[in-house]
């Protein structure tokens, strides 16, 4: 009999798609022992193809390799040889379309700019090495180039053995280039010595790091990548960004990469686009080459030297730079041939209708089992919004094999309501519904706004809601209703988003303290403008701005969470919902969360049902630290109040006064024990009475 998955043994409703699914797991144990020889080595010994390829110094000299099989010839050019063809410098083509060549330990140094001149039947052109671990840019003639990197002194990493915190993970998503308040691009020091402390005191134990990887075009934001194995330099060296990651560890923070493996950037010169000259070398060469919405290259899965490539840099971005992990970009238009556009995914059918691309499936579950081979406390997270099942499930149980998943559809349900509904008709149960909406044992990151909601087009949620009041009513004592009802929404969407997780949570940089506005990089249509493409830390360093509450009311949420003991594995029991009062509460370990979203009512005396028990007040939204009325007295202690229908199953109610839009936090310090049934002669007291 054959062994089901405990995907389907779990979920029976997955029981007439099993065909599909075992499909999808075998076709990842046929291609694993392919790329390892039957098994013969581990997928760790396989994903090396950045010791092979490239440039690499050796004990006599260099050695450079390169995969080319339509090539018919190539050059090695640089400022060594002005830039023009050598016999010195040519190089000899081996086996399986492999070019390679040996040079003297005098014959480059490093600092060195090159190239590599391709020529193939038809034509020829310049090109930079695919395994570049170095592209800088010239700033006079904006063209890129390869650089030979090579220092005397190496970066020495001082902390060698990082085991990230995921108790619960607290990701602070950043941007190194716009991390900084001047209107300019920052740096790897700018950062390490200027976030990296904010983010520290904020208590977030992660940061996930975008634009990595080396792309030609600043404007897109890091997601048309064109060398795969260089950290951006324009942004600074490979030694600085591995001190900003060795410092990041030193504070206990662990650094994930936001890596892009779903596209390419369609450049021929700066990219893969057309290599050696042929269309399908990392890329379909038919319909399928081109992304319909993202103007850039689809990778070609079900090519092993692809995977080798592929596979070989999530590899190096964990050695090389000591990397804990990745948040996997665009997984969504890997998953599916439509790219997953015009789809809604309304049902289990539209997983297994044979849309899928089960190479690109095979890919990323391969590429899972090998980062957690290469380190075992990694992290992978995949950015998915349609919702396919296994996507966070272990490879062995017959998932994908990521950690978590991002909660795509919360950040869009915020949106859609602050934009669509009145205040009143923000409905508990369906905030309810929406933050704990998903498969019970896959992790997620929940996120009330990442990067994407303020791209150029749209907004932070604080402008949302506050919009251009933000301009003229944010100092302190500028009593304005508009600002006070912003500040309280943003501060109980966070709360409630960040509370309700069942993983981890993520927070885009400043928006913590309700950065305003939007983001918009530098491009033709702004007039190449960095005014919107950084962050304006001297908004929540100035005492005498609101923004201060805001960041105050952050921090100690991100503490009261990271204070508990697994907060994010505790089970979450709603306590309470009634939709016409706004008013929800659900409790998690000792600790009871009640939200008041009522934008005129403020109750006293509300009765919840909780356990029973003596609680005191941990966390107020209303509290003036964070920029509230301060009408709630976190000394009072609360004590349930016996109801004898509630009382046999240890429940009281919790009276509360409860403001208009605010939120509290409680924590039980003393619990009430359930009556006993008395014991008399014949039985219990209630059988002598019938």
């Amino acid at each position: 009999m054959k062994k089901v998955l405990p995907i389907i043994k779990n979920d029976p409703w997955l029981e007439p798609y099993a065909d599909a699914i075992n499909g999808r797991h075998e076709d990842v144990i046929r291609k694993q022992k392919e790329l390892t020889n039957g098994g013969k080595i581990t997928l760790n010994d396989f994903a090396n193809a950045h010791n092979y390829f490239g440039l690499h110094k050796t004990k006599t000299g260099w050695i450079f390799r390169e995969w080319a099989p339509n090539a018919t010839a190539i050059y090695m050019i640089g400022t060594f040889n002005d830039w023009k063809e050598s016999d010195d410098f040519k190089l000899t083509r081996i086996d399986n379309g492999v070019w390679e060549i040996t040079l003297g330990a005098d014959m480059l140094k490093h600092g060195d700019l090159y190239k590599l001149k391709i020529k193939w039947n038809g034509g020829e052109g310049e090109r930079i090495p695919a395994y570049a671990t170095r592209v800088v840019q010239d700033e006079q003639t904006l063209i890129f180039s390869a650089q030979v990197w090579a220092p005397a002194r190496p970066y020495r990493f001082k902390v060698k053995d990082f085991k990230p915190n995921v108790s619960p993970l607290l990701i602070y998503e950043c941007h190194i280039g716009m991390a900084q308040d001047a209107e300019r691009v920052g740096t790897y020091d700018e950062f390490r010595t200027n976030v990296l402390p904010r983010v520290a005191a904020d208590g977030y134990n992660a940061i996930q790091i975008m634009a990595i990887q080396e792309h030609p075009y600043y404007g897109s934001f890091g997601y048309h990548v064109s060398s795969f194995y260089a950290a951006s330099s324009r942004f600074g060296t490979p030694d600085d960004l591995k001190k900003l990651i060795d410092d990041a560890h030193k504070m206990g923070i662990a650094v994930i990469m936001d890596i892009v493996h779903s596209h390419a950037v369609k450049n021929e010169v700066e990219g893969l686009g057309r290599f050696d000259g042929s269309y399908d070398l990392y890329f379909y060469g038919d319909g399928r080459r081109e992304h319909p919405a993202w103007d850039s290259l689809c990778f070609d899965y079900g090519k092993n030297e692809v995977l080798h490539f592929l596979l070989s840099n999530c590899k190096f971005w964990i050695e090389e730079y000591h990397f804990d992990g990745f948040r996997f970009d665009g997984v969504t238009s890997m998953l599916y041939y439509n790219h997953g556009l015009g789809q809604g995914f309304g049902s289990y059918d539209d997983y297994y209708n044979g849309g899928e691309d089960t190479n690109a499936i095979t890919y990323l579950t391969l590429a899972n089992e090998l980062i957690h081979q290469v380190n075992p406390n990694a992290i992978t997270i995949a950015e998915e919004m349609s919702g396919m099942p296994g996507l966070a499930l272990k490879f062995k149980d017959g998932g994908l094999g990521f950690d978590y998943r991002m909660a795509m559809g919360i950040p869009d349900y915020w949106i859609k309501i602050i934009k669509e509904k009145k205040d009143e008709d923000w409905h508990p149960t369906s905030i309810f519904w929406e933050l704990t909406n998903r498969r019970y044992n896959e992790k997620t990151i929940s996120y009330a706004e990442s990067h994407d909601q303020a791209l150029v087009g749209d907004k932070t949620i604080i402008f949302r809601l506050i919009d251009s009041e933000m301009y003229w009513h944010m100092m302190v004592g500028d009593n304005n209703m508009t600002v006070d009802r912003g500040i309280a929404l943003h501060k109980m969407i966070r709360l409630v988003t960040c509370t309700t997780m069942n993983g981890g949570y993520l927070n885009f940089m400043g928006n913590e303290f309700g950065h305003p506005e939007w983001i918009d990089f530098p491009r033709e249509g702004n007039g190449w403008s960095y005014k919107y493409a950084r962050r304006q830390w001297d908004l929540v360093d100035r005492k005498e701005l609101k923004y201060q509450f805001l960041n105050n009311f952050d921090n100690d949420m991100i503490h009261l969470v990271s204070g508990i003991k697994n907060f994010q594995s505790l089970p979450i029991e709603k306590l309470w919902d009634k939709d016409d009062d706004q008013v929800l509460a659900y409790k998690r370990g000792d600790y009871v969360f009640v939200f008041n979203f009522n934008p005129s009512k403020s109750f006293t005396g509300y009765g919840i049902l909780a356990p029973a028990g003596e609680y005191d007040g941990v966390f107020d939204s209303d509290a003036q630290r964070y920029g509230g009325y301060g009408n709630i007295d976190e000394s009072v202690h609360h004590f349930t109040e016996n109801d004898p229908l509630y009382e046999p199953h240890g429940l009281g109610w919790l009276k509360l006064y409860l403001p208009a839009r605010s939120a509290l936090v409680l924590k039980m310090v003393k619990k009430k024990r359930a009556p006993r049934k008395k014991k008399v002669a014949g039985g219990d007291e209630k059988s002598l009475k019938k």
